[in-house]
């Protein structure tokens, strides 16, 4: 096996040093030396995978991870595994010229694997929806299609502002979002959800918690009184499964049944979330 691993990545590298030419900081602040023109990409996480096919590089991918949902052509493409450790035996044999991922959430492993064989590992690390924006654009660098990440950004924009423009006089619904019931966890202040729904022209409850995904408890959401929960489509926690809690059936939301509902493209920061966006919009001012 180890030869096998030994011989794929010579190869790699080998292909990787005739294409790569250009050097880019991505951002984690690492130089990242990238073929001019890549042409064989892996997308190491779902929202990666999203912005690459909307930047029109569906072709040049030979890979994406696990969990990808969006869009649904990518769910042709080879999976290399999972997001914490995906197969690095997998990876080489597809002989990328780049990979694409997100800044790990803890030791980075992976990334050092990639670079010892000679394998460019490009991250980004968006954070709202400024952060979305950004990292289309650092992807665009990578993927040398400036061009049309620049016209993503503007429409991606341009949609946001339009939300924002027919919701900013209309009173924003007071809603909490349960993310899991025991533990009570739900969103703060610096979570992605929080701003899409301020943008969407509602607001959480929660948005003041400093943590991105704080537990709390259910005196703190009761104190709260918010007019109505909002839940994900499909998701494990419904109405049904919270009222036959402990506590939660003396919420006013629950006793009344009121609830918005969004699909699971909120967890993507990519441009689909977008989408659920303007989808919450509807439902807070229809």
């Amino acid at each position: 096996m180890k030869r096998v691993l030994l011989a794929l990545a010579l190869n790699v590298t080998l292909a990787a040093h005739c294409v790569a030419s250009r050097t880019l900081t991505d951002e984690m602040g690492r130089k990242v030396v990238v073929p001019d023109h890549p042409h064989r990409v892996i997308c190491l996480m779902p929202s990666v995978t999203d912005v690459v096919f909307a930047l029109g590089a569906d072709d040049d991918v030979v890979g994406i991870s696990d969990y990808t949902k969006y869009p649904a052509a990518a769910l042709k493409k080879p999976s290399v595994g999972d997001l914490i450790k995906p197969s690095i035996e997998m990876i080489l044999s597809l002989h990328p010229d780049l990979v694409i991922g997100m800044q790990p959430k803890g030791p980075m492993e992976v990334t050092d694997q990639l670079e010892r064989v000679g394998i460019p590992i490009f991250l980004v690390d968006p954070h709202g929806i400024a952060g979305i924006f950004h990292s289309v654009e650092s992807i665009g660098q990578a993927l040398n299609r400036t061009a049309q990440a620049d016209a993503l950004i503007h429409t991606l924009q341009q949609r946001v502002d339009g939300v924002r423009a027919r919701t900013k006089s209309q009173p924003a619904p007071q809603v909490f979002m349960p993310i899991w019931y025991d533990p009570i966890t739900t969103i703060g202040k610096n979570a992605f959800i929080t701003e899409v729904i301020e943008a969407a022209g509602g607001r959480s409850v929660t948005d003041d918690l400093p943590t991105e995904w704080p537990q709390i408890s259910m005196e703190v959401v009761l104190e709260r009184a918010p007019e109505a929960l909002l839940l994900v489509r499909g998701g494990k926690t419904t109405l049904q499964v919270l009222q036959n809690r402990p506590g939660w059936s003396s919420m006013t939301a629950i006793k009344e049944h009121r609830a918005y509902y969004v699909d699971d493209r909120i967890n993507f920061a990519s441009p689909v979330a977008i989408d659920a966006l303007e989808d919450l919009a509807k439902q807070f001012h229809p």
